[in-house]
């Protein structure tokens, strides 16, 4: 893939060349870096539903995505002229994904269990495993994913709330649109820079909802803490370990490391929320994680553009 022109440069030192990774992180094997970042997501999450009641989930993601962003851009520091437009519409579309997912998912954690949630929200990327690849052994693993999905819905018993399923949806069409979004990012930007300034553009998703539904509250300090530590624990610290896990890692194979987080996220729901599974979400949990195993697994190496 073509890397963007650069801009003359405006200090002293010279841009650092694009797609560069993390050099702290260098040492870390790739697969510790996602699961690292899957853990720490799915407890941010459980640790931010405990603020929906003061802020709501739109509040909440403002806070969130805000301070993410001005912790990621206090230290990268983009520099937007060391840019071309089509790089810097790219983190736009990175942002845009990242807002979206982020406030879909917590507006469906504010009516869906954790663990139910995040399994759902897996329908995305199976799907995009799936449409890359026309082995028909894939045939499987869609049935897997909509039994499971079958089974979390409750047909005939307490079923899921409605507009919970349309956010979860919602959710799952931006989380996979993210993992492709991201990786291409990784190759243009260097070190954190496309996610400084794509989570500056994905705090400007839930501006408007999150002001309305938080209001006088996102003055209030104690909230404020506890949201820089969900925008730590849910934004900076996982999505820094994705992008750059995804730097060394085929999209297929990171698409496997991330089939843990239903699990990650029931026990986190347990262990934070106190929210009970039973034995046939489980089981459906289990399903959804094998057909997102197993769709990423047949999956022939993608071919870089």
């Amino acid at each position: 893939m073509a890397l963007p022109d650069r801009a003359p440069a405006q200090a002293v030192a010279p841009p650092a060349p694009a797609g560069r990774g993390i050099a702290a992180l260098e040492p870390v094997p790739p697969v510790l870096l996602v699961i690292t970042g899957a853990t720490s997501i799915q407890f941010g999450a459980a640790l931010a539903a405990t603020l929906f009641g003061d802020l709501g989930p739109a509040g909440t993601s403002l806070v969130r995505l805000g301070f993410a962003a001005v912790i990621l851009v206090a230290l990268w520091r983009p520099r937007l002229r060391a840019y071309s437009a089509s790089a810097l519409r790219l983190a736009a579309l990175f942002g845009l994904m990242l807002g979206i997912m982020n406030l879909s998912f917590y507006e469906a954690l504010d009516r869906i269990p954790l663990g139910i949630a995040v399994t759902l929200e897996f329908a995305g990327p199976v799907t995009i495993a799936v449409a890359l690849s026309r082995r028909r052994l894939d045939l499987l693993w869609v049935a897997l994913a909509v039994a499971g999905i079958v089974l979390l819905a409750s047909p005939g018993g307490s079923s899921l709330d409605p507009l919970g399923l349309v956010f979860i949806a919602v959710a799952a069409i931006a989380w996979a649109a993210y993992i492709l979004v991201a990786q291409r990012a990784g190759t243009v930007f260097s070190g954190g820079s496309g996610l400084a300034i794509a989570m500056v553009v994905g705090a400007l998703v839930p501006l408007g909802p999150g002001l309305a539904q938080a209001g006088g509250k996102l003055l209030d300090p104690g909230l404020l803490a506890l949201g820089a530590g969900v925008a730590l624990l849910s934004s900076v610290i996982p999505y820094t370990l994705e992008t750059e896990a995804l730097r060394r890692v085929p999209a297929h194979v990171f698409g496997v490391l991330m089939s843990l987080e239903p699990a990650v996220a029931a026990i986190a729901g347990y262990l934070v929320l106190h929210q009970r599974l039973s034995t046939r979400d489980v089981v459906a949990i289990a399903l959804v994680m094998a057909a997102s195993i197993g769709a990423t697994r047949s999956r022939p190496p993608a071919i870089e553009a």
